[in-house]
């Protein structure tokens, strides 16, 4: 053995990924593989300890912990993931109990968004800082509260929902039941399904085929000056600011960062973006908070779960 290290799952709807982790955030060794959602929870938790094992191996350190960061929602006090829009037949399923009973470690579970934002306070884009929020945008949106390099948590723990935060009450029905919430509206989901709907009665450049038109076909088009797409973009860039003054507001972080698929589209929204909080900025400067790009990238949810891990084992 070369020492000792944490193990960082992180678990999307399209892929897991795990590495170890050592105490100062050195990163030994990942893996990933599809999460192939739809096989089932128990073909899941094979495929998961199976990379452990490899990681564990190829790494040669004894474990100390495992930590999870899984899309939700979950139960982190049962470790338990419950019923995920992103996760098919994956209802109130315990993963932390089968780990520690094979591993023999303490398990820790949380949502992705916590430890992708616990994950680049410790060691990327807000290292340092004591308040900070990070927004995923991708195929919906996701927020995580960090506070003093600690997860924020509502009422008995439950992670806050960012992306059903009512942005237009008239706007789009949302999977979760209600109309107008932030991820239908600037999400990467929401992006397509706008440009779908204009496409249907307007000359455009996405092409003839309205059901092949998604957020990258969208923001190329953008680039490439189709008058739609660039209506499309800078509606999303709106909305994307509508729901995070709402979060700056209540907030007031030292530094926003963004990260998610949508991001890489980034200077499409911007002007929108920052139009939006400089005019609504009367009462309090949140045109003065920095808004950053994520730096780990994939990694950050691998080096947040282990760091989560760490926390919770006092480390």
């Amino acid at each position: 053995m070369s020492g000792s290290a944490v193990i960082g799952i992180d678990i999307g709807g399209t892929n897991v990924r795990v590495g170890a982790v050592t105490l100062e955030g050195r990163l030994l060794c990942a893996r990933d593989a599809p999460i192939a959602a739809r096989q089932g929870p128990q073909a899941g938790l094979e495929r998961i300890t199976a990379l452990i094992e490899q990681v564990v191996s190829t790494a040669r350190v004894s474990l100390l912990g495992i930590g999870i960061g899984s899309t939700g929602p979950v139960d982190r006090q049962l470790g338990a993931i419950q019923n995920p829009y992103t996760l098919p037949t994956w209802e109130n399923v315990d993963i932390a109990s089968p780990l520690r009973g094979h591993f023999g470690v303490p398990v820790t579970l949380e949502n992705d968004g916590d430890v992708a934002a616990l994950g680049e306070s410790w060691l990327g884009a807000g290292r340092g800082l004591s308040r900070l929020l990070m927004v995923t945008v991708g195929t919906g949106i996701g927020i995580g509260y960090i506070v003093d390099g600690r997860i924020f948590r509502g009422t008995a723990g439950i992670h806050p929902e960012g992306g059903h935060i009512p942005v237009d009450p008239s706007g789009p029905l949302c999977y979760c039941g209600a109309h107008g919430c932030w991820e239908s509206l600037a999400s990467g989901t929401a992006i397509g399904a706008y440009a779908r709907e204009l496409a249907l009665s307007q000359p455009t450049a996405l092409g003839s085929d309205p059901e092949q038109i998604d957020a990258r076909r969208v923001a190329e088009a953008a680039r490439a000056g189709d008058p739609l797409a660039i209506r499309v973009m800078q509606r999303g860039g709106l909305y994307l600011g509508l729901g995070l003054v709402t979060n700056l507001h209540l907030y007031l972080p030292d530094c926003v960062i963004f990260t998610g698929g949508v991001m890489h589209s980034y200077d499409l929204f911007e002007a929108g973006l920052r139009d939006t909080i400089r005019r609504c900025s009367v009462m309090s400067p949140l045109d003065r908070i920095p808004l950053r790009m994520a730096a780990l990238g994939q990694q950050a949810g691998i080096f947040g779960a282990a760091r989560a891990a760490m926390i919770e084992a006092g480390s």
